[in-house]
């Protein structure tokens, strides 16, 4: 055994590892003494949790609970608004540093972790470290080592370290598979599906984690069902159902616990409300639907406002012209369209389609009612035909119709379909959501954030949508502006009392959560500009300004170490090329590989290769908001793959076997890997290069010193980069 292989040398190296990254995440992590980036999002989240008030995110909480306990933590009070990039800590007295402080723990931890997954995968010490500086030196951003992204009050930090831990648990798990069904073996299985669940708590990009080692469990299933494995159906049933429990269900209950923690904490009204359902709302003290909510009764008179886009329902006297710029004619009626103000233009007056007593809950508006909308500025009835929309010809054309003309008395009739309503439930504002289904064509009245030409004053179209049951066509009354004697309405009702919160079934409230946050995640599709394609992560094209001063030039840049991020890359296209060659190879009856090598070759670097696979191809099928960042997990496999593919090239043994020796186990004799000379002398060389491309890159990646024209352009290394304050 080498010098390097004994036990308390490894140890030693994972140690010196994890403190140079601690130093390096840590070192002036008070700088800037501002907000930067996303901080605005994520420490503003954490606030929430301090002040206890709903707010809405597409991520889970996981990360931001985490983020929120440290605020606690460290005496944050969460009356910082986090409001703008470059809003000062010092002056408002915020204990940010010890805020960050978390982030860069994790990410941190993440660095002895990789090596320790190296070492449990068989590969020697030297290897195991090498993979370890690639992301101690080379990943991530911002701070061109993983320091960036790990320095600041985001969320990345906690999702690497969680899916480097999954990786971890699986791979301990994986090597106890002689030992199965001991407390061991079940209990490193349930640490993966832990750390799995931790992953997806942090981000959904945890999904593609769960992907990565719920294939790796299919093989093995597969393997163990081979018949000369001699397994009988019932054992490989019994492997099936504790992989099932440990690797789904216990995940499930942990993640649905982050959720509950959530909600325990949030219980008061917050900038999330108007995310959620009337129900959801009801559940919250202080909310509106609780303060104001209101029965509405016929010929009260109303402002209708769009759940989306919040803009009001809206008529005028201006009409649409003949013919629109495509060639299509229009009725030539009064424009009806989405107005984002307050204005006497917005007021509906409620008209019964049916006798009303005279006084009475019998005038109440109830769910499934006909009504007719009355324009009171107008005096017309809101009205949808059999005629194409200014921007949408699939869709209906919404006008409006004289109330003493009754020739069209039908297409002026629309039923309320209150949402998640009981039949003859009271309509009222603010938590009555509802859908406007017109009677004869069943269209659903609908706005979309398109605006009309200059015709409409820019305002938004309202159309009828053909999709009746669509989420977006939905409304709510704002406010009751008058009744039908056009009395304020507080006066009929006296003195509101106050509504018990409304208590609600966990389940309902948690995937009503989930699907609005995979409903908006996936509507993040406006443009930004330091936005970037799948395509340009693996080779740094572009990176992401997190903050900059203008005084003293200095500024935040979020970009990779260049040397350890296009090292990965070649990794990845000579892995690939390795593979493919064997295979080529095998076909014509030349084996080139030996075996133990080439299983080595292909169950642990083939995990490292699929890991990064399934975190990174993924975003190439995505509409959304991109940025480089995403790329995060997917860096950290390739540099776990690049140490596989190191250890192939410099030599053709290996640590042998891994795998803890069952009581039945045939014992295999023992091979342990010869590195020599010459790849101790190239990994000291790779990381000397390592970390004096790091030292460069350090005034991006700590925000100081400041740099003048010409220093900022020798450090942009490739045109794409766009620096701040380079010279002309």
């Amino acid at each position: 055994m080498s010098f390097m292989e004994r036990s308390a040398n490894v140890y030693a190296t994972g140690i010196i590892l994890g403190a140079v990254a601690f130093a390096v995440r840590l070192y002036k992590i008070s700088n800037p003494d501002e907000v930067v980036f996303d901080e605005v999002h994520f420490g503003k989240f954490a606030a929430y949790y301090i002040l206890r008030e709903y707010y809405f995110d597409v991520h889970p909480p996981l990360a931001k609970l985490l983020l929120g306990a440290a605020g606690w933590f460290v005496g944050f009070d969460g009356q910082f608004d986090f409001e703008n990039i470059g809003d000062s800590y010092t002056e408002h007295h915020v204990p940010y540093i010890g805020m960050r402080v978390l982030p860069a723990a994790f990410g941190s931890l993440t660095v002895p972790l990789a090596f320790a997954i190296m070492r449990e995968c068989g590969y020697p010490t030297l290897v195991a470290a090498f993979s370890a500086s690639l992301i101690l030196f080379g990943k991530s951003l911002v701070h061109n080592g993983h320091v960036a992204q790990v320095r600041l009050i985001l969320l990345d930090a906690a999702l690497v370290f969680f899916m480097t831990l999954s990786l971890y648990s699986y791979i301990r798990f994986r090597k106890l598979r002689y030992w199965e069904f001991t407390f061991e073996w079940w209990a490193w299985m349930i640490a993966t599906g832990v750390s799995l669940a931790c992953t997806l708590g942090c981000k959904m990009v945890g999904l593609l984690t769960f992907a990565t080692i719920g294939t790796a469990v299919l093989v093995d299933l597969w393997n163990l069902l081979d018949i000369r494995k001699g397994l009988s159906l019932e054992h490989v049933a019994k492997h099936f159902f504790a992989r099932a429990l440990g690797l789904i269900v216990i995940p499930f209950v942990v993640y649905l616990s982050f959720f509950w923690i959530h909600f325990k904490i949030l219980i008061r009204s917050g900038t999330g409300d108007s995310f959620m359902s009337p129900a959801f709302q009801e559940t919250l003290q202080n909310n509106e639907m609780l303060l104001n909510s209101q029965e509405i009764r016929y010929y009260d008179t109303v402002a209708i406002r769009h759940k989306d886009s919040k803009v009001y329902l809206h008529s005028h006297v201006e009409r649409y012209p003949l013919r629109y710029d495509d060639g299509r004619i229009s009725s030539q009626g009064q424009q009806v369209t989405g107005y984002p103000f307050n204005d006497t233009n917005n007021f509906w007056q409620i008209v019964p389609t049916k006798s009303l007593p005279p006084t009475g809950r019998g005038r109440i508006v109830r769910h499934k009612d006909v009504i007719q909308l009355l324009h009171v500025n107008t005096d017309s009835n809101l009205l949808t035909h059999d005629v194409a929309s200014p921007l949408m010809p699939t869709n209906q054309e919404f006008t409006t119709w004289p109330a003493n003309d009754t020739t069209r008395y039908d297409d002026t009739l629309f039923e309320v379909n209150i949402l998640e309503a009981h039949d003859g439930e009271p309509w009222k504002t603010k938590s009555g959501q509802f859908r406007l289904v017109h009677v004869p064509t069943r269209v659903s009245m609908w706005t979309h954030s398109q605006p009309l030409p200059d015709w409409a004053f820019k305002q938004q179209e309202i159309n009828g949508n053909k999709n009746a049951q669509d989420r977006t066509a939905t409304w709510f009354v704002d406010e009751i502006v008058s009744d039908e004697t056009g009395n304020d309405i507080r006066n009929r009702t006296g003195t509101v009392e106050d509504k018990p919160v409304k208590r609600l079934n966990f389940f309902r409230k948690f995937f009503e959560l989930q699907m609005l946050m995979l409903q908006h995640n996936a509507g993040l599709t406006a443009s930004h500009p330091y936005a970037s394609g799948p395509i340009n992560w693996p080779f740094l094209i572009s990176g992401i300004s997190f903050w900059t001063h203008n005084d003293t030039q200095r500024q935040i840049y979020m970009i990779g170490n260049i040397i350890g991020w296009w090292t990965c890359v070649m990794a990845l296209s000579i892995y690939v090329g390795i593979i493919g060659a064997d295979l080529l190879a095998r076909r014509r009856g030349v084996y080139p590989i030996p075996d133990p090598l080439r299983n080595r070759l292909w169950n642990s670097t083939g995990l490292f290769f699929a890991a990064w696979a399934y975190h990174y191809f993924p975003f190439f099928l995505m509409s959304r908001q991109l940025f480089i960042h995403h790329y995060l997990p997917a860096h950290l496999a390739s540099a776990l793959l690049a140490g596989g593919v190191f250890n192939f090239i410099v030599s053709e043994t290996i640590n042998y076997p891994i795998s803890v020796a069952g009581p039945s186990t045939r014992l295999r004799p023992k091979t342990h890997a010869e590195l020599g000379l010459r790849s101790f002398i190239a990994v000291g060389v790779f990381v000397s290069a390592l970390i004096a491309m790091f030292i460069f890159l350090s005034p991006l990646t700590y925000g100081t010193p400041g740099l003048d024209g010409n220093q900022v352009n020798r450090r942009r290394l490739l045109s794409t980069w766009t620096l701040h304050f380079a010279g002309k």
